[in-house]
């Protein structure tokens, strides 16, 4: 039996597609063994968000390379997307495809082993218009399963590559969508994460069907407890779909939305598609449907020209609106994107000293929205076991990380839990009851309150 190992760079994504990757490799009998072992293939899925993903794209695909010099080493991904040629230079490199036409990567490999030429399968992704269906019925690694729902994005913002890699905004037929939802809860998972370049903008290229549409029928799917949002721009969150979320009795209380900056006239250089005006509306009615809901963001600090103006109406904005959490990213400069060829780049003392003070604020943030549920009742999924013996770890819906005392049996179940200890990253909690949703029963005791 051939061996395959994989190894993958980058976003969530990523590690999905790389799940449906060794579904084909499973179906034509592959085993699938560690990246470490020599295999016989090696499959590197690859990053290109920045210049660093491509760096470490190569420095994965080489280390492959000298592990087995008799391997077939195949690369994908968005670095095998936009830079094809680049990798074909490789010596050792044998098979590329890009992120499409993934489904031909084991007749690539066959054909590799007979002619021995190295294979370029990259097409060019902007012509593509249909998303391309790959099945991933469970995951090896994860207790929460990762649903992706569409592929593409249409934004062009300045600072970013992934158009390029990923091509325009395709959504994945709904009845698919479900399909796998079911097959998923069927394999255990109580939460689905919903996934995909530019997710909240699923259903712009379908005929009267949306993303709220697709909430309120994910909705219907037995033995489903949670549905998760991985990431939704502040114009996606229409009033329908704030609506659906309010009436969800599976829409968590926690969604993601990027801000990358709180300043009208850096959002402009960057060309993205909302003003802070409108952001600040949005969040408003957010938090006005849900009570307690936990707002993480993405803020990208030093981008060029940021004046330290620009950067205290960001600061302001995130104090104001109090986000539970944030991803803090100095800017890094992408070959190829406008805002790389943009003129007062800022230099990166003042970049890293303004990323700390973001870090600073998040932290007591972070903290300031975890003690608001100091004694209170939570459910979480255990997802794996805890920094000391006999302790379990798991996500709250609202995506406090709760550690408290329990067996390994519960990972992956649904445990109402209450917090005894609010703080961040982790807050301490203890175990009152294991729900069982699907017969509204309750299966055991732990401890009672």
């Amino acid at each position: 039996m051939s061996t395959v190992a994989f190894h993958t760079l980058g976003c969530k994504v990523n590690h999905y597609e790389t799940e449906a990757i060794w579904q084909l490799f499973k179906e034509a009998d592959y085993e699938r063994v560690d990246f470490e072992t020599n295999a016989d293939v090696f499959v590197i899925n690859t990053c290109t968000v920045t210049n660093t993903g491509d760096k470490k794209s190569r420095q994965v695909i080489r280390r492959a390379i000298r592990q087995n010099p008799e391997a077939v080493v195949c690369v994908t991904g968005c670095y095998a997307q936009t830079s094809s040629a680049e990798i074909m230079e490789i010596p050792g490199v044998d098979v590329v495809v890009g992120t499409q036409d993934r489904t031909k990567l084991i007749g690539y490999i066959e054909a590799f082993k007979k002619e021995r030429q190295p294979i370029n399968g990259v097409g060019n992704i902007m012509k593509n218009r249909t998303y391309e269906e790959l099945e991933v019925p469970y995951f090896t690694d994860r207790t929460r399963a990762s649903l992706k729902i569409q592929e593409g994005c249409n934004n062009f913002c300045t600072f970013c590559i992934i158009p390029w890699a990923r091509g325009l905004m395709r959504s994945r037929d709904p009845e698919k969508v479900i399909e796998q939802a079911i097959k998923l809860v069927d394999s255990g998972y109580k939460e689905i994460v919903l996934t995909g370049i530019h997710t909240g903008g699923y259903g712009q290229d379908l005929k009267d069907y949306n993303l709220a549409q697709l909430l309120r029928d994910l909705e219907t799917v037995n033995g489903l407890e949670r549905i998760r949002i991985s990431s939704i721009e502040a114009s996606q969150l229409t009033d329908e779909v704030i609506s659906v979320i309010e009436r969800s009795e599976k829409v968590v209380r926690h969604l993601h939305i990027p801000l990358q900056s709180g300043s009208d006239s850096v959002l402009k250089r960057m060309r993205r598609k909302y003003t802070m005006a409108h952001f600040s509306e949005r969040l408003t009615r957010l938090h006005e449907a849900l009570p307690g809901l936990a707002v993480t963001s993405d803020v990208i600090v030093g981008f060029p020209g940021e004046t330290e103006e620009e950067f205290q109406e960001t600061y302001d904005f995130i104090v104001d609106h109090q986000f539970s959490e944030l991803h803090v990213f100095p800017y890094s400069s992408r070959i190829g994107t406008p805002a790389a060829r943009m003129d007062n780049q800022v230099d990166e003392n003042i970049k890293n000293e303004r990323v700390h003070r973001l870090i600073n604020l998040s932290d007591q943030l972070a903290k300031a929205y975890a003690s608001k549920f100091n004694h209170e009742v939570l459910e979480v999924i255990p997802e794996e076991a805890g920094s000391t013996p006999g302790t379990l770890v798991g996500f709250a819906d609202n995506y406090m990380k709760v550690e408290f005392e329990g067996d390994e049996s519960l990972i992956g179940e649904l445990v109402k839990v209450k917090i005894i200890q609010p703080d961040y990253p982790i807050n301490k909690g203890e175990v009152l009851r294991v729900v069982s949703h699907a017969t509204n029963t309750t299966e055991h005791v732990v401890t009672t309150s």
